[in-house]
């Protein structure tokens, strides 16, 4: 059992208040800071501290005890390194839209970059690892995301409103088949058009956004509002109109979209705590300068139309704990508030599961204490991490209200079905 300081990743979309504010530092910070990672990716390894202050790289950690740190069934199922990667995400602006691929085509793909001889770090690699990359973000913040296709009659009826003569041409394509394979038909056509046509549509498309808003009457502001924010931040790509395409979410704290293999999506604004399988690979479709590969994205994208309710993770809540369900097989994340003066809410937890576990604390402090050991404080922007090989922990607040997200393996879970968590109350 060891704190967690996380690694800030300083991406040009990040926020310079969210993450810092969290962590207590002055505000608004040198750079902007976009993610917080608390995992054991190669990229950006957290830095564990132990009970003697020594420090030492969660990866070092775990390489030195596999079977230790993460459980058998763990090493087993993902092999000798920790399947999942928590991170604290804070949007300023825009991500890149972009989807990652199955098990299979990860596989394939790495393969296939390998015997051509592309560099790991090559700038038009696509496959970095031979992983799959499902994720699960749970808003802590009002959190803005475009993510899956729209069911194409609603599309048609967007691109209408929009009353743009430029767009008839791409409009009678879906309005003519108004399922999936016109869905690709418009995405692919608007992807591989000619610079020259673009810097006529965009602009077109943009005013005519503008013309909607202004008359006040529509039934997609909220798009509108996209495109046109993108527009101004993107000239002429065509992430923008593929922007028009895609379902509009908007996210309040607590409410969570997951995200399977082959799902076309950018997230726009906001903070959340997001979880994925440890995998780099993503291939991007617009609004970024870095390398698109328009073919390998079309043979990974799912073109079927989701409403927003099939993003939606179920949640299970027991005593303080709060789930969020997916079928992602490396990774479980659960949101857990006590509260310090036990008038409301459990002031403790009990966790006794095998495997990994990852507690990230978002706001307050709780003490986490080992069966028969000291207890260890974590602090906002901080997280323990807990080994397969260690005792069961009470979780305590240490301060009237206390919020952290718990990070977790299934698969070691579902290796001993009779364990399960249980909620302690003040009264104990």
């Amino acid at each position: 059992m060891r704190i967690i300081d996380g690694v800030v990743r300083p991406y040009a979309w990040g926020s310079r208040t969210a993450i810092a504010s969290m962590q207590g530092r002055p505000v608004p910070s040198a750079h902007p800071e976009a993610e917080l990672w608390f995992g054991s990716h190669p990229a950006g390894s957290a830095r564990c501290v132990d009970v003697a202050g020594i420090q030492q790289d969660l990866v070092d950690v775990i390489d030195a005890d596999p079977v230790g740190t993460l459980g058998a069934a763990s090493t087993a199922a993902f092999g000798e390194r920790l399947p999942f990667l928590l991170k604290v995400l804070a949007a300023e602006e825009p991500l890149s839209l972009q989807a990652h691929p199955s098990a299979e085509q990860a596989r394939a793909g790495f393969e296939r970059e390998n015997s051509r001889g592309v560099g790991l770090e090559a700038r038009d690699r696509n496959y970095r690892d031979p992983w799959h990359k499902p994720e699960l973000i749970v808003a802590t913040t009002p959190f803005d995301a475009l993510a899956g296709f729209r069911r194409p009659e609603d599309t048609v009826r967007l691109l209408r409103a929009l009353q743009v003569s430029e767009l008839d041409p791409y409009l009678g394509m879906l309005a003519g088949q108004p399922d999936s394979e016109g869905l690709r038909a418009l995405f692919t056509t608007w992807l591989t058009l000619p610079e020259s046509l673009l810097r006529q549509l965009v602009p077109a498309v943009l005013a005519g956004a503008v013309t909607v808003l202004s008359a006040g009457e529509s039934d997609f502001v909220a798009e509108l509002r996209t495109v046109c924010e993108l527009g101004e931040a993107y000239p002429n790509d065509p992430g923008v109109l593929a922007s028009l395409l895609l379902n509009n979410i908007h996210l309040e704290p607590g409410q969570g979209l997951y995200l399977s293999a082959g799902n076309l999506h950018a997230y726009l604004r906001g903070t959340g705590v997001e979880i994925m399988a440890n995998s780099d690979n993503v291939l991007r479709g617009g609004l970024t300068p870095k390398h698109i590969d328009v073919p390998e994205l079309l043979r990974v994208l799912d073109f079927t139309p989701v409403d927003v309710a099939d993003l939606t993770p179920q949640v299970r809540t027991i005593g303080a704990e709060r789930i969020y369900l997916t079928p992602a097989p490396e990774f479980r994340l659960s949101r857990v508030e006590l509260d310090g003066t036990g008038l409301h809410h459990a002031s403790s937890i009990c966790f006794d599961m095998p495997g990994p576990q990852i507690l990230a604390v978002l706001s307050g402090a709780v003490e986490v204490r080992p069966a028969g050991g000291a207890p260890l404080t974590v602090t906002a922007g901080r997280a323990m991490w807990i080994t397969d090989d260690d005792p069961d922990v009470i979780v305590r607040a240490a301060s009237a209200r206390a919020v952290f997200y718990r990070a977790l393996v299934p698969a070691a879970v579902t290796a001993h079905p009779g364990l399960t968590s249980t909620v302690a109350t003040a009264a104990e």
